[in-house]
């Protein structure tokens, strides 16, 4: 009898535990790029464990009509990161390698995902 109630209990905390939402998932470290401002002033952004899985537009960049495009990205996150010349992961696409990947100036970009 105590077996049987013991083994009820632990499938019991098994389901609670496989129903809990999972945290939030982010690709660790930071992914870095450069943009020209409107008053034509390169500054370097960095994006901090960004989520993964999700697409990210990047700030101030997602009207072709208003800005230019960022570039010289470097991804110095664990996951790899697909970049794309478009806003909303759209257009053309280029994949970095985690840890260190980057690409020169000639490469632009406008939203990025990681894995």
């Amino acid at each position: 009898m105590r077996l049987r109630t013991t083994a009820a209990a632990a499938l019991g905390a098994l389901a609670l535990i496989v129903s809990l939402p999972g945290s939030a998932s982010a690709a660790d470290g930071d992914f870095v790029y450069t943009y020209t401002t409107s008053h034509g002033n390169r500054q370097t952004v960095a994006l901090i464990d960004p989520p993964s899985r999700e697409c990210v537009t990047l700030p101030g960049l997602a009207d072709p009509d208003t800005s230019d495009p960022a570039d010289t990205p470097w991804n110095n996150t664990g996951s790899t990161a697909t970049v794309f010349t478009g806003p909303d992961c759209d257009g053309a696409h280029y994949t970095l390698r985690p840890n260190g990947g980057h690409a020169s100036s000639r490469l632009k970009l406008r939203s990025v995902v990681f894995s």
